[in-house]
């Protein structure tokens, strides 16, 4: 970056571990209201001190005064787009003088940094990693129940999934965090959850039960891999359902990292964008054209007809026959863990070279 744009980092940004080692960073700031303005600078905005100084940071955009970036590679896709929305920043993010980091995929008339965030983040925990060794030293094909089925906040395709496949629900372990929408509570048994949280699955819950489950940590990023032994295959409900626009979570990282064969509900195209990652599906056995359904009711019917079809079936043999495809893309996580981090420093200096001219 030459010296007559310098890049000024928030302090409190995600994005600031990707580029600490970079010697892009010429500065730094806890508080924009501490903080002298450097004229002409790129500035990189965690999503709270947007929010704080949301009117002053769109007319420094708009006087040119500086150039913004919203770094939020934790949010992504239609999630992201909703918070744009309340910031009032679409408009300028379309006219090129704000720019947006962001963990999933979006519209074209929005052009964001992309940055898989949740991928290189599972091998990061030494329990992931010992539950991952767990998972192959236990390995059978003989186990007590057809799937795993996770869920937490309570979106309208999840609430939706757990209705229709009411009948299945006894030939998973499944959980549901959230009460909100007047959806029954489900908490693992103790011994399927994770160490850190078995003894809070006694506790009195009411609303949205993740935050006390998980003692406001983010709980869900951790491996045990007892309910994936004890399973055949994991239903992923990702973040993103309608929102034609890929935002990959720990959802679909974990049963990855652990080698268990998975069905993904997510958008449409969400299968052909894990394609295009360089991972391998499931496509032998199972049908996944609901993938290419853009009626999203249409495409959670197809998906919940596929998870009924496949519990009727012979699911040691689907285990065995899945195998070298869960190996392959183990590995292929791993690789990617390494190699993502790696390349950002590169991917976000030409993204602000295109973006602002620089």
């Amino acid at each position: 970056m030459p010296e007559t744009h310098k890049l000024v980092m928030d302090e409190f940004c995600e994005v600031k571990e990707l580029l600490r080692g970079s010697g892009l960073i010429t500065d730094w700031f806890w508080d924009l209201d501490q903080h002298e303005i450097v004229p002409g600078a790129v500035y990189v905005f965690s999503r709270q001190q947007f929010n704080k100084h949301a009117e002053k940071i769109k007319e420094l955009a708009q006087a040119g005064d500086i150039f913004p970036m919203l770094g939020n590679p934790a949010e992504g896709s239609e999630t992201m787009l909703k918070q744009s929305e309340a910031l009032g920043i679409l408009d300028l993010v379309r006219q090129e003088k704000i720019a947006i980091i962001a963990g999933g995929e979006m519209q074209p008339d929005i052009p964001v940094l992309f940055y898989e965030n949740f991928l290189p983040k599972i091998l990061n925990y030494t329990e992931n990693v010992t539950a991952i060794q767990q998972y192959k030293n236990t390995w059978t094909d003989t186990r007590p129940y057809k799937f795993l089925f996770l869920n937490g906040r309570a979106r309208s395709h999840r609430r939706a999934l757990i209705s229709r496949l009411e009948h299945l629900l006894e030939q998973s372990i499944w959980s549901n965090l959230d009460v909100t929408h007047g959806n029954e509570l489900k908490l693992l048994a103790p011994e399927y959850e994770f160490d850190f949280y078995q003894k809070n699955v006694a506790l009195e819950h009411s609303g949205f039960a993740k935050h006390t489950l998980f003692n406001n940590d983010w709980g869900e990023i951790y491996l045990n891999s007892r309910p994936y032994s004890d399973t055949y295959f994991s239903l992923v409900t990702e973040t993103v359902f309608d929102y034609p626009y890929s935002f990959r979570t720990e959802k679909i990282w974990k049963p990855i990292a652990i080698a268990h064969p998975w069905i993904a509900v997510a958008n449409r195209g969400f299968y052909r964008d894990m394609h295009n990652l360089g991972f391998q599906t499931f496509g032998h056995l199972l049908d996944e054209t609901f993938d290419q359904i853009d009626n999203s009711a249409d495409r959670l019917e197809r998906i919940a007809m596929v998870v009924e079809d496949l519990c009727t079936q012979d699911l040691a043999q689907f285990a065995n026959e899945c195998y070298n495809v869960c190996k392959y893309n183990q590995q292929h996580l791993t690789e990617l863990s390494l190699r993502i981090p790696r390349d950002f420093p590169g991917q976000f200096q030409n993204y602000i070279n295109e973006r602002f001219g620089i």
